[in-house]
């Protein structure tokens, strides 16, 4: 027997996808990451906990370079793509969620731009298409009114501007780029467990305030589906609460407090996510009829009238948009890129 034959082939890439309840989905994300153009790749599914046959289609497809882990209770999705990648063999990370899918070329293309920039994480635009439909509505830069023709060299100061909660902006808090491994584990970065939604945002600002060299190409290679009851159910309040406590986290950190630039940047976002737990608390104690909360809330946050002169324009605008066209998925796709807007970074899991 020739040994050499019998060494195990160390992966260039591995794609993590974290699942939970995508039995409609999770074969056409698994089937795209095996019918990459580059091969030498490992496809790690951690399943989280599903109680549908997500499990059991992704057992289907009979490929060595595919392996599947089930949590026997949910986890988050940060808990499993920690898991994804504590078990990943790869040079590089590949996040893939279980309702998206990527295009053929697209880990060969990234490969090459981060071996040609040096670079640390390498992200690619993202298509916008929503469940159903077969052509994408938007990109991820067009969206952003960014435009960049050439691969871009991302900042954290840049990073954290154009990616604030409810504003127009970059948001790479969606992307999903290509990271070194080694990088993450020399510095022991991983997903906050304690957040439920927004984790890749603070996962990419740590690699970005400790140094990690991020480059963007203005090419689209990943689909980013949009469909009814993706979106964690969470409330918005708690959501923020999460965001608050992983800002102040983050300003106490000596790469942020030592950068001025970045730590007023960060300030800024903790004021926006601040602002917006104030406004919510309105929102959620109204619909939950508890009339007496919501006063003392709009007592303690004058803030709240501001804001929500602001939200009732956009709403306004959106459902005289909707009335005038009658064009549903149209208007149920605005919605989304809205959401996606409010909280980036949304996991899908």
């Amino acid at each position: 027997m020739n040994s050499a034959a019998a060494t195990p082939v160390i992966p260039l890439i591995s794609v993590i996808i974290p699942a939970y309840n995508t039995e409609a989905y999770i074969a056409q994300s698994i089937q795209s990451a095996l019918e990459q153009t580059l091969k030498n790749i490992e496809v790690i599914v951690v399943d989280d906990g599903s109680t549908d046959d997500t499990v059991a289609i992704a057992q289907q497809f009979q490929d060595s370079r595919l392996r599947i882990f089930v949590n026997e209770q949910n986890m988050g999705a940060a808990g499993a793509r920690n898991r994804a990648i504590q078990a990943a063999r790869g040079e590089w990370i590949a996040v893939l969620d279980s309702d998206d899918w990527y295009a053929p070329e697209r880990l060969e293309r990234l490969l090459q731009i981060a071996y040609a920039e040096r670079a640390d994480m390498v992200a690619d635009d993202l298509y916008f298409i929503q469940d159903g439909e077969d052509t994408p509505r938007s990109t991820l830069i067009r969206e952003s009114g960014h435009d960049f023709p050439s691969p871009q060299r991302i900042d954290p100061v840049f990073f954290i501007q154009t990616d604030v909660y409810g504003q127009k902006g970059l948001h790479l808090g969606l992307s999903k780029p290509l990271i070194k491994r080694s990088f993450l584990t020399h510095h022991h970065i991983e997903y906050d467990l304690s957040l439920r939604m927004g984790q890749d945002f603070w996962l990419y600002l740590k690699c970005l305030a400790i140094g990690a060299r991020y480059v963007l190409i203005p090419d689209a290679y990943y689909y980013y589906r949009f469909r009814p009851g993706s979106l964690v159910k969470q409330s918005k309040v708690a959501r923020l609460n999460g965001y608050c406590r992983a800002a102040q986290s983050f300003l106490q950190q000596p790469e942020i407090r030592n950068n001025p630039k970045l730590a007023q940047a960060l300030s800024h976002n903790l004021s926006v996510f601040e602002r917006n737990r104030a406004y919510y608390r309105v929102v959620e104690a109204l619909k939950q009829k508890k009339l007496l909360l919501a006063l003392l809330e709009m007592g303690r946050n004058p803030y709240f009238f501001v804001h929500f002169g602001q939200q009732l324009k956009a709403i306004l605008s959106r459902r005289w948009q909707y009335y005038l066209t009658k064009d549903k998925l149209a208007y149920e796709t605005r919605l989304s890129h809205s959401a996606a807007a409010k909280d980036p970074g949304l996991n899908k899991v």
